[in-house]
């Protein structure tokens, strides 16, 4: 009876286990139904579609005359799902849509065939096809049998994307710049645009097909931003630069030239030997970042302390001592040996004595140093200048409350060592003294643009106080002039038109006892009414070949400034345009195919953006100009006329 008792006392425990569990599965199947059944529902759908992110093009960069230095070309992937063609459609125009292939790629018609049908067995709905193709190739394709179908009856599928290109190459490249850096840095925030949306089914693991052609959310452009470069003076400028350093073997160098009235830049060249090619390219914008002792060119700046000082004037008589001082353990010398005798303050600048501006600086300032270092900051070189591009090097003014300050530091300061600036906050003083004394400040930027409206403006000059009165501003140029036409730099004098400017030479990394210099050049032209101001640094010449600036760096000012006086460029200085090349694919099924076949055609471009217009033709071997902003609207070549290689495009847009 016990046992009985004990069976069915088990076998209720079981069956309330057993109902228990019924019950939590009832309830879980409520939950998810009526519950959860949204949240889950999602999770369903996003294992099968996704949205993702699509990138607009950005905005152009124009240089002054809006030619064309930076802009985004949109590139297409085109690929094919067999799955989604009904067996009728796939019968009745895989031959045709595989004739159209061949016309257009290197493959055959029967390569095609075979690659969809077996692709179609074995249920791939992401077949690849051409990849980098331009809009004109795009629309070529798409237009073929069964493509033209669409993406849901006629299985096409194309994947966007934008490639950034330079039309004027390398030059000028880092000055435009990418992401952070340059201009388009500077002006991420207009270039960039807005992201838009596409969603997309997912067909294969790691495998996603667009739903349609269409985008949930359409991509916004960047704005356009129109520079203050002058392309054929930055031609000018980086070709004059390349060659030198190339005769003197420098290291690298940079060059630049500004309006003076405006602070425009109107070109700047940075260039650097890449010692894996052997060959300059624009490896750093050393121009802006990197500060440097500017040896002799700073003693424009000690002059203009003294005269602003009042402690000397332009007559004051100095005596060289045969070129060589003693300041307690070291010796300043002049690279004339037995130095210039007894010469005027002017004719010291002229001449660049190194012990006649020690002498100045050090007889009047040594018992009040602080006057010194506090003028020169007065004048705004302890301070950035605050440019409209990042990575400005930060200039250094000693002071006697530096714990670096010794009994040398002064008489040094004056002929340029111990102080630091950047090669461009150099240009802007010796600007400022073009500039009658008011310091401008230098400017990259013109406008930036939505097509033709404009949404920012930058064209008034910037004034950013005086550095010396009206009159020293005068007396420097008197002597600045001199010094082209009967100093220091007479090797670079013209009758043909007027210069005015300062050599520099300066020993660096003296520390090491490495006998490296530095050249440089900084002055404006014509020296009577000043239009450019211009600066030329050129770091670790060849002393065997030449390391005086004089010889060095002036020259090349001399070239930029007679070439821009002329205005005409030697043709075979014009760099020709290139495009980083495409990566072939090992089946050749790119645009390039394209390219060979239709090379010889005038292709029509009117009514196709601009970024699509260069592409065809860059891709054709051709050079082109743009002139206005928008989609072309004329081009100087007709459609069907037969072109060669080389030829130059100028496409009107509107």
């Amino acid at each position: 009876m016990n046992k009985e008792k004990h069976i069915i006392k088990r076998y209720f425990i079981v069956l309330a286990v057993f109902f228990a569990v019924a019950v939590l599965i009832v309830y879980k199947l409520f939950t998810i139904q009526f519950v959860e059944g949204d949240k889950y529902e999602d999770l369903a759908q996003s294992t099968v579609y996704r949205t993702f992110t699509i990138d607009p093009n950005r905005g152009n960069v124009y240089d002054s005359k809006m030619n064309l230095l930076a802009t985004s070309v949109t590139k297409y992937e085109i690929r094919f799902d067999p799955i989604s063609v009904s067996d009728a459609d796939f019968k009745k125009y895989l031959k045709p849509l595989a004739d159209g292939l061949a016309e257009i790629f290197p493959r055959s018609s029967n390569h095609y065939q075979v690659k969809f049908k077996k692709a179609r067995q074995l249920n791939n709905r992401y077949v690849f096809i051409a990849k980098n193709l331009d809009y004109s190739a795009y629309l070529k394709v798409k237009s073929l049998p069964m493509f033209n179908l669409g993406a849901y009856k006629g299985g096409f599928i194309a994947e966007q994307s934008t490639v950034r290109e330079y039309p004027l190459g390398k030059v000028g490249k880092r000055t435009v710049g990418y992401n952070n850096v340059g201009l388009e840095g500077a002006f991420e925030d207009y270039l960039q645009g807005e992201k838009g949306q596409r969603l997309k089914q997912k067909i294969a693991k790691g495998q996603w097909k667009p739903i349609t052609d269409i985008n949930q959310i359409e991509p916004v452009d960047g704005l356009d931003v129109v520079t203050t470069i002058d392309v054929n003076i930055q031609d000018i400028t980086h070709h004059a630069l390349l060659k030198q350093l190339e005769a003197f073997e420098a290291d690298h160098g940079t060059a630049i030239v500004m309006e003076t009235k405006t602070g425009e830049i109107k070109a700047i060249a940075n260039l650097g030997m890449s010692k894996e090619f052997g060959k300059y390219y624009e490896k750093r914008n050393y121009a802006v970042y990197e500060t440097h002792e500017p040896g002799s060119t700073f003693k424009l700046m000690s002059l203009v302390a003294a005269l602003e000082d009042k402690v000397v004037d332009t007559s004051t008589v100095i005596d060289t001592e045969k070129g060589r001082i003693k300041y307690f353990d070291r010796v300043v010398t002049d690279s004339r040996l037995g130095g210039y005798g007894e010469i005027s303050v002017a004719r010291a600048l002229e001449l660049s004595s190194n012990t006649a501006f020690a002498k100045m600086i050090y007889n009047n300032y040594k018992d009040k140093p602080e006057q010194f270092s506090n003028r020169l900051k007065m004048m705004g070189l302890d301070e950035k200048i605050g440019l409209q591009i990042k990575g400005e090097g930060h200039p250094h003014i000693p002071h006697p409350d530096d714990a670096n300050w010794y009994g040398t530091t002064l008489p040094w300061m004056s002929f340029g060592y111990g102080v630091s600036l950047t090669a461009l906050q150099t240009l802007t003083f010796y600007n400022a003294i073009a500039n009658d004394g008011m310091l401008v400040k230098p400017k990259f930027i013109k406008s930036v643009r939505d097509r033709d409206r404009i949404i920012e403006s930058y064209e008034e000059p910037i004034i950013s106080g005086s550095v010396c009165s009206e009159e020293t501003a005068k007396q420097a140029r008197n002597i600045l002039q001199n010094a082209v036409e009967r100093g220091t730099a007479e090797g670079i004098y013209s009758e043909a038109f007027s210069m005015a400017g300062k050599t520099g030479t300066c020993q660096t990394e003296y520390w090491k006892g490495s006998g490296k210099y530095i050249s440089s050049f900084a002055g404006y032209f014509p020296a009577d009414e000043p239009k450019y101001s211009c600066i030329i640094v050129i770091h670790k010449p060849n002393p065997k070949i030449g390391y005086y600036g004089s010889k060095v760096a002036a020259p090349v000012f001399k070239s930029i400034a007679k070439k821009i006086y002329s205005d005409t460029p030697l043709v075979d200085e014009i760099e020709k345009v290139q495009f980083a090349s495409l990566k072939e694919e090992e089946s050749s099924d790119n645009y390039n195919e394209i390219a060979r076949k239709y090379k010889t055609i005038m292709p029509n471009l009117v009514g196709m953006p601009a970024m699509d217009a260069i592409s065809i033709l860059e891709n054709n071997g051709l050079n082109v100009k743009l002139i206005g902003e928008g989609k072309v609207v004329k081009q100087s070549i007709s459609a069907g006329t037969k072109i060669k290689s080389q030829t130059q495009i100028n496409l009107i847009l509107g």
